[in-house]
């Protein structure tokens, strides 16, 4: 589970592409920790002050990758669910880093698929790097200006260059949107707006894995307008937007991130594969 060192700059364009191989390298490596918590017969839980699970999982693979990005990009603030359960004192500058150890720890709980590891760059106040790997799935996606996707095994080789698959979001098909939404939180808002759109087929699913997907070209969209927190959103915002999508806030613009005001939590959001999808209702 050792990972490279990165001496790369992340304000520095230039450096994104490399950062995000990095980042996937991590979350692989930290897929392991994952899987070994995952075999046991019986997986330990808590509930935090906002009633939500942790698990072993969540708290050995946050600090591993706490300790990885400290040393590969010294100074660079970051700011960690786990963490900020703590009542840790969470601070960030023009750029900074999201860890989402377990994103659906009631996904991993259930021993569902769906739950991923998360890593997400954002430089001012827009997600630039990012990288999720679904350990189950041994599936990663990552991006920085462009944006990939590989099968790699947890705690195994990223594998070769030649081996991965560019993303690319899809033209939203005539016959209809196909629309990701959580299984854990399908309200009322949600079926409502779906409503309003020509949506074909409904496809529940867990954790951030529906950005990826959406990033794929195999789905057209997401809404979600229940309670997320920037690092719940940052690595797969990155990935859908460097594969041509979009994430939309109610006001029609990107969604932003470094609200430390608000306890870096999120409003609600629409991500879209098409961008010109979003103007159909």
């Amino acid at each position: 589970m050792n990972a490279p060192t990165s001496s790369a700059n992340p304000s520095a364009g230039a450096d994104r592409e490399r950062l995000a191989k990095l980042f996937a390298e991590l979350v692989v490596a930290a897929g392991a920790l994952a899987m070994e918590v995952l075999a046991r017969p019986e997986i330990e839980s808590q509930l935090k002050s906002d009633k939500s699970p942790v698990s072993e999982a969540d708290e050995r693979i946050e600090e591993y990758l706490w300790a990885e990005l400290a040393r590969a990009l010294p100074g660079v603030p970051i700011i960690a669910e786990e963490a900020a359960a703590r009542g840790e004192t969470m601070s960030h500058g023009d750029a900074f880093l999201l860890i989402d150890p377990i994103d659906g720890t009631r996904e991993f709980l259930a021993r569902s698929p769906d739950f991923t590891v998360n890593l997400g760059l954002v430089i001012d106040n827009q997600p630039t790097v990012g990288a999720i790997f679904a350990p189950v799935q041994g599936r990663v996606w990552f991006a920085g200006a462009h944006g990939f996707a590989a099968d790699a095994a947890p705690g195994g080789a990223l594998p070769a260059a030649q081996d991965w698959h560019a993303l690319r979001t899809r033209p939203r098909p005539a016959q209809g949107l196909t629309a990701l939404v959580s299984k854990s939180h399908l309200d009322e808002e949600t079926k409502e707006f779906l409503t309003r759109y020509p949506v074909s087929e409904r496809v529940g699913m867990g954790s951030s894995v529906k950005f990826c997907i959406v990033a794929e070209g195999a789905a057209d969209v997401y809404p979600r307008f229940g309670r997320t927190m920037e690092w719940d959103t940052a690595a797969g915002d990155a990935i859908l937007r460097a594969a041509g999508g979009v994430v939309l806030d109610p006001t029609g613009g990107p969604l932003r991130y470094g609200k430390a005001a608000d306890h870096y939590r999120n409003g609600s959001f629409i991500a879209w594969g098409d961008p010109a999808a979003a103007t159909l209702s």
